[in-house]
């Protein structure tokens, strides 16, 4: 009996310091909020934290591309009709889409989009990738701000219930 009491007693014991020497596991993290109120898409802080959102970043246009381009073609979509239309807009300048109540103005246009640190620029000339600043209004209040990319239509796409506006491609000088 002395050694069944001095088993469990053992076993026991073992139990005890495997039990104590788990690490206890913390809940998962809380996911970021996915946008801010007004403006979709949009977060407050560079991770989502809510705050104030980062400074801006500075649009530096190289002289060779403004020399370069003039306008951007875009392509509307008109999803209830389930129609599209394109249309050459210049650079930096104001475009009522036709029967819509939609305004566009586009920014700069940039070749070889390339963001580092503080600034976005293109890299080169070359169409490595296309992309253009763009604002959209509606009713005059904002539902488009940002950069639409002709490669990667789905990296910052405009999500409308009525309408659609992707970039096709520059428009040379």
């Amino acid at each position: 009996m002395k050694k069944f009491n001095l088993l469990v007693a053992a076993l026991l014991m073992v139990t005890l310091a495997g039990a104590g020497c788990k690490k206890k596991q913390s809940p998962p993290p809380p996911m970021p909020p996915q946008g801010a109120p007004g403006k979709p898409g949009m977060t407050g802080g560079p991770h989502g934290e809510g705050g104030p959102p980062p400074a801006p970043k500075q649009v530096v246009v190289p002289d060779a591309v403004k020399k370069a381009w003039k306008a951007v073609k875009v392509q509307v979509e008109y999803k209830e009709k389930k129609t599209k239309k394109d249309f050459t807009v210049p650079l930096n300048s104001e475009f009522k889409v036709p029967d819509s109540d939609i305004t566009l103005k586009v920014g700069a246009f940039l070749p070889h989009f390339s963001m580092a640190g503080d600034q976005i620029t293109s890299g080169s000339n070359n169409l490595e990738n296309p992309a253009v600043q763009m604002e959209g209004f509606q009713g005059g209040q904002e539902i488009l701000h940002g950069w639409l990319f002709s490669k990667y239509p789905a990296v910052h796409p405009f999500s409308h219930d009525k309408y659609g506006v992707s970039l096709l491609e520059g428009v040379k000088k």
